[in-house]
């Protein structure tokens, strides 16, 4: 890895501040899943031990008024860190000032600090989006060193990221280690055979990855609502299920530049009404009802896919088969996600989002490589780009 980690710098009686992801899900003003804090603690407790000084920054949500703030504060956050670290964390409700530089002066060896949303800056004028570089500058002035572990925003120029990096020396954490490793290193150089599984809803959502991934992977296998644009690409028939059809003469050029790499569903499960509790049946590709929509890949679609997948050594997920919170129309996923977990001597790595959601879920997450953290910073990291976070980050 050519980029500086935590590892490399001397952080003994340092201010180090640290750009985590503690966007976590919450729910009247609970933290529903500390997944996102939990893997921030490998890079905190490393600093910790080191004797550095743990400064950290977030963002929660989109902050847009003053009620947002209410809403979208840190301090559950710090509660919750303080609980899995065993140790107490400071925090303030201020993103700048005089009480902030205080607090920072008077932290000692070890100690941990937590400022408030970062995107409370964005209020008066999005500094904190837009990479505003007064802000940039005077965060990185109340520190020594800056740790960027928030993979989930490599994707965005923003001032807790780039802008503390442009003032500083500054270094990945072990969790965007982890990221520029499994999801870089598979769009670098990945280990042959390398299959690609992609579902979600849409193709618009995915193009820059499958374009990317045709030139890249050994197979493209295709799921979820997207592969029926690309079956009606090739003249199916598919009732009323999910279409884009402005993007059906793309999804045509894509399978004649894909030819033997794309592989689509043979079989779905069909459904007059959104819902899961209708009049569910499984039938070939070639028999969808006019009046049906397709909901999941079916049981053929699944060992068709499994069987594609025997001998991969590397493998990529992005996107549910089908809509997986519905029960009658998550066997498809579950399936694919059994199918990866169960293979040998291969890396396997989900690029965030649902897949990612669908995999903890169902209680695979341990049976995988790695997870992202990462949903869109994933996506345009497997479409090859060159992300202003990690870029940001000193060079070894």
């Amino acid at each position: 890895m050519t980029k500086k980690i935590v590892s490399d710098l001397e952080l003994k009686d340092k201010k180090v501040l640290v750009r985590a992801d503690f966007n976590v899900p919450m729910k009247d003003g609970k933290i529903t899943n500390d997944n996102r804090i939990i893997q921030a603690l490998p890079t905190i407790k490393h600093i910790i031990e080191q004797g550095g000084k743990v400064i950290l920054f977030s963002h929660l949500g989109k902050v847009k008024t003053e009620e947002d703030k209410e809403k979208l504060s840190l301090q559950p956050v710090a509660r919750r860190l303080a609980e899995l670290l065993g140790t107490e964390v400071g925090f303030t409700d201020a993103t700048r000032g005089a009480d902030v530089e205080e607090s920072i002066n008077n932290l000692k060896s070890g100690d941990v600090f937590l400022i408030q949303n970062t995107r409370f800056e964005d209020i008066d004028g999005k500094k904190e989006s837009k990479n505003d570089s007064e802000l940039g500058e005077y965060w990185a002035s109340l520190g020594d060193v800056f740790v960027n572990d928030a993979f989930g925003t490599a994707h965005r120029e923003h001032a807790s990221n780039v802008g503390i990096a442009s003032h500083l020396e500054s270094a990945a954490g072990f969790l965007m280690e982890k990221e520029i490793k499994f999801i870089g290193g598979v769009v670098e150089n990945p280990e042959r055979p390398f299959v690609a599984i992609l579902g979600g809803a849409k193709v618009s959502d995915k193009i820059g990855v499958i374009e990317n991934l045709l030139k890249v992977a050994d197979k493209v296998l295709i799921g979820g609502g997207m592969a029926y644009t690309f079956l009606n690409a090739q003249g199916k028939e598919i009732g009323q299920s999910l279409l884009e059809e402005d993007k059906v003469d793309l999804a045509k050029e894509l399978l004649e530049r894909g030819e033997g790499k794309i592989v689509l569903p043979v079989d779905a499960k069909v459904t007059k009404e959104f819902s899961n509790d209708g009049d569910i049946k499984e039938v070939s590709i070639d028999e969808i009802p006019a009046e049906e929509q397709a909901l999941d890949i079916g049981s053929k679609t699944v060992e068709l896919f499994a069987e594609q997948l025997k001998g991969a050594k590397t493998v990529v997920w992005n996107g549910p088969m089908g809509v997986f919170e519905m029960s009658n129309f998550a066997k498809g996923t579950i399936g694919v996600c059994e199918s990866i977990a169960n293979l040998e001597d291969a890396t396997t790595i989900i690029g965030g989002g649902d897949s990612a959601a669908a995999a903890m879920d169902l209680g695979f997450a341990d049976q995988f490589t790695h997870i992202s953290t990462g949903g869109g910073a994933s996506l345009e990291y497997l479409e090859g780009k060159e992300l202003p976070g990690i870029k940001s980050i000193s060079d070894k």
